[in-house]
């Protein structure tokens, strides 16, 4: 944990990598990826306040895009790192994009990003999520016997994974009780009710990464945020929802790692020409 509280898992040797999930989720969500980055960087997962086991932030604020970007400055400070590279997924993503317009991170890979979305976009994602939400604060035994039947699970995640038959068990009781117990779900979407991306393309090595088949931003919001950021590298992910990491891991992985280089071959040309 980092001197707020902040739990995180850290692997792995090199550059430093900091890895933001999505609402409701929990730094697992990147354990398919993880062993494949850390074999290149120094890998930070982190549990976002009030997510996983990290505290919330006092007084439930704090949970808007300023808010959760002054946290994460202060995060980067407390870990010791400086101009990390930066992965996200969903809220993830939309904080990725956000630390890489500030200046913040060396690069950004956004897996199907928050935010690129119409206002009828955003109800619907907002309205989804909360279904979800709902499912998991179901009674628990309830919620154990669904998934502990693997066509029900499949089923259960299937508007979050392309495969959710690739999730087990144990995986999806960490989740599910992960979801259920998040105290930053309801002021994130609060907040997320009046935000839209309004901010400058960002200028260093940035990847739009959109799950073909992801049912809770749909994948025409990938347009959206190719006219919005004309700067990044956009690419689709084929076979993949949502919640790509467990769908196809070495795609996610393969399109973090290559995002992480390009910022590295610039550093290095600079660094020559010095």
């Amino acid at each position: 944990m980092d001197g707020y509280g902040l739990n995180y898992e850290r692997r792995g040797s090199g550059t430093p990598l900091v890895l933001l999930h999505g609402i409701g989720h929990r730094w697992q969500a990147w354990r398919p990826v993880l062993d494949e980055l850390a074999a290149h960087h120094d890998v930070i997962a982190i549990d976002l306040p009030g997510f996983g086991r990290s505290p919330q932030f006092p007084g439930h604020g704090g949970y808007d895009v300023p808010g959760a970007m002054r946290r994460l400055r202060t995060t980067f400070d407390l870990l010791g790192v400086r101009a990390p590279h930066i992965a996200g997924n969903s809220l993830g993503g939309l904080l990725a994009v956000e630390a890489a317009a500030q200046g913040m991170v060396a690069s950004a890979t956004a897996l199907s990003p928050a935010g690129f979305w119409t206002r009828r976009d955003r109800a619907r994602a907002l309205a989804t999520l909360r279904m979800i939400r709902a499912s998991a604060r179901a009674p628990r035994p309830a919620v154990g016997a669904l998934l502990a039947t693997g066509p029900v699970r499949s089923q259960l995640l299937r508007v979050l994974h392309n495969h959710p038959e690739r999730i087990d068990r144990s995986t999806a009781l960490g989740d599910v009780a992960a979801l259920r117990d998040a105290a930053g779900f309801a002021p994130t979407i609060e907040a997320g009710k009046r935000y839209s991306w309004q901010g400058k393309s960002p200028d260093i090595p940035v990847t739009i990464a959109w799950g073909a088949k992801d049912r809770v931003l749909p994948p025409r919001q990938a347009e959206r945020a190719a006219r919005r950021l004309p700067n990044a590298r956009h690419v689709l992910l084929p076979d993949c929802g949502h919640v790509p990491m467990p769908d196809d891991p070495r795609l996610v992985a393969r399109t973090i790692l290559e995002t992480c280089a390009l910022a590295e071959e610039r550093i290095a040309g600079v660094d020559e020409t010095v």
